[in-house]
């Protein structure tokens, strides 16, 4: 059975070896298999920890095994207070079209609008040529803001776009914290 959970410490080394299986694929993450470190893994643990969420799949039958991971984090500017970026989705490649996506991104989501009504913004980018992923943010309820022209060194060895995409909290209360 596929669990989703906050992330811990001990998740260290199978989300190393998430990321690096995702930045393998044509569109996976913005990130090559060489720069996916320990303290890549690390940085993103620490500021989700900080100042945001990260929330992993698990299968309670595979233990010691990520199956998917979502975070994002809160900028340190207080002129952001409002906002989760940097969002970042990665479904290891053998579990793809099972639902683990979606189970993760909707439970976040979720988790937001519950427990979190100092947050409006969640915002993400991915690539112009990732059509199937922007269908599926889109679906989740993520607006297009924008386009970032030739931003991106796609890993097919062109210059693309990187498509901004924002989902707004209906549960924001606009009071100062």
């Amino acid at each position: 059975m596929i669990i989703i959970r906050p992330a811990q410490a001990a998740d260290h080394a199978a989300l190393l070896e998430l990321y690096k299986a995702v930045a393998a694929l044509p569109v996976g993450i913005a990130r090559a298999p060489e720069e996916v470190t320990p303290a890549y893994i690390h940085g993103f643990m620490q500021s989700s920890a900080d100042r945001g969420i990260q929330l992993v799949a698990v299968d309670e039958a595979l233990p010691g095994t990520v199956l998917g991971d979502i975070h994002c984090e809160r900028p340190a500017a207080g002129i952001f207070r409002h906002v989760f970026s940097n969002l970042t989705i990665a479904v290891h490649p053998a579990f793809h079209a099972q639902g683990i996506g979606k189970k993760l991104f909707t439970t976040l989501l979720q988790n937001i609008e519950a427990t979190r009504p100092d947050i409006l913004r969640v915002e993400l980018f991915v690539q112009a040529s990732n059509e199937k992923a922007q269908s599926f943010y889109l679906a989740l309820g993520f607006k297009e803001e924008g386009r970032f022209e030739k931003k991106v060194w796609g890993k097919h060895g062109i210059l693309e776009d990187d498509v901004a995409m924002a989902w707004l909290n209906p549960a924001f209360t606009s009071g100062k914290r």
